[in-house]
């Protein structure tokens, strides 16, 4: 499954539109990329979901998480608000597997 296979899915990207939708509390899930340069633009990202109680996850390259929201650009990170219908219970149970990852 990709993240924006449905019309109504809503993705947020770009440092500045995730950060407002972390501290809106409206991002489901925010995922960043590792390889982003220099590091420390992504560095208050983790903080601020820690925070909020937003779960994070990275995935290996800003290509891959372009390609990954269909975006056709690479991004640094990505926030999820909504990944439309039919996709709620795969979110769901990312994040469950995220959270038990963390413990």
């Amino acid at each position: 499954m990709t993240i924006a296979e449905t019309r109504d899915s809503k993705i947020r990207k770009g440092m500045n539109e995730v950060t407002k939708s972390i501290e809106r509390v409206q991002a489901k899930i925010v995922i960043m990329a590792e390889d982003v340069t220099p590091p420390e633009i992504l560095f208050h990202i983790p903080l601020i979901c820690e925070e909020k109680g937003i779960p994070y996850a990275y995935i290996s390259t800003k290509k891959e998480l372009g390609n990954t929201a269909r975006i056709n650009v690479s991004a640094s990170a990505i926030s999820i608000e909504n990944v439309g219908s039919g996709n709620e219970t795969a979110l769901n149970d990312l994040i469950k597997k995220l959270e038990e990852i963390k413990k």
